[in-house]
């Protein structure tokens, strides 16, 4: 019994801290998903291209070296928010924007069908560029904080211990600071409730005087840059080769559906609960089947609550 409680203590901290970093990861993609209805499979490719900003600031280039094997990785993760926000707004601008929008409105499905292609477009370019540009060994940003961990002892006795992985620790708690900040600029900024009014009710927002195509852009590229810091996180502790984004755009498309779409709030808790039944699945499954777990549980959660576990018909926050 005791080695069975320690096992459940152990994978449900691994599922926490995984769950958070899921959670940022849905929160970006729930930005697009929710406010612009862009199906968009190019976000695991984004994630990608934020993995190798974050190696190439600290380890490739060595530009965040000075700050140490501790907080270089953790600042370099963070620094690749404004550079793939900069990606993803020209990337809206020059081709998302052409497929989306009032553009589009008139045309069938609403122009669904050439998002589809478009995006999926452009995942292949990313994947084959990135083989072509970075290679296909896989790498990761080696620090002392992917090989070590913190030792827990929740009973206050010596027989029940739980180790934490530094690297997973410290990138959930930025997790959840990005995703609070994130959460606390579209409820509270003028551009997050233009983003909202866009999100809600297009034309309506249009008569009001927001400029939906510009709020469209900056979710476009907020939820591009909340994604990159997720993978800049993850490649602390995570091999990566430029594929890595079929491994994770599944996991974040079920996190904002179960969450309920819409919600970006919501997005955060769906890839949490994806976290937490991915690791708790181990104790009865083998690791080959985590990904089956999820989708049970996603198709449960769909089947009897459609709107998702935490969305609302009306919701966007």
């Amino acid at each position: 019994m005791t080695i069975f409680l320690e096992n459940f203590l152990q994978v449900l901290a691994t599922g926490l801290m995984v769950g958070c970093l899921y959670g940022l990861m849905c929160v970006g993609l729930g930005m697009i998903f929710g406010i612009m209805r862009v199906i968009n499979f190019a976000q695991g490719d984004l994630m990608m291209l934020g993995m190798y900003s974050a190696w190439y600031l600290f380890a490739g280039f060595g530009v965040l070296a000075f700050l140490g094997t501790y907080v270089g990785p953790i600042f370099a993760a963070i620094l690749t928010g404004p550079l793939l926000f900069v990606v993803g707004y020209y990337m809206h601008k020059f081709l998302i924007a052409r497929v989306t929008g009032y553009k589009v409105a008139g045309v069938e499905a609403e122009g669904h069908y050439s998002q589809l292609i478009l995006t999926l477009g452009i995942s292949l370019i990313l994947q084959n560029g990135g083989l072509i540009v970075f290679g296909s060994e896989p790498i990761s940003i080696r620090t002392p904080l992917s090989s070590s961990a913190w030792e827990v002892m929740p009973f206050g006795g010596d027989y029940i211990s739980i180790f934490v992985n530094k690297a997973r620790a410290v990138g959930a708690v930025v997790s959840i600071a990005v995703a609070v900040a994130l959460f606390a600029f579209v409820a509270r900024s003028r551009i997050g409730k233009a983003m909202r009014a866009s999100a809600d009710n297009p034309e309506a927002a249009l008569y009001m005087g927001v400029n939906v195509d510009q709020a469209h852009r900056i979710a476009f590229a907020l939820g591009t840059a909340a994604t990159a810091i997720a993978g800049g996180l993850v490649a602390t502790y995570f091999p990566f080769q430029p594929y890595v984004g079929l491994e994770f755009v599944i996991v974040m498309y079920a996190g904002v559906v179960l969450g309920g779409i819409g919600s970006i709030s919501g997005a955060f808790w769906g890839g949490m609960v994806i976290g937490l039944v991915q690791q708790l699945s181990t104790l009865i499954l083998p690791n080959q089947l985590q990904n089956t777990a999820i989708f049970v549980v996603f198709l449960l959660v769909v089947f009897f609550r459609p709107q998702g576990l935490f969305g609302k018909n009306v919701e966007r926050v």
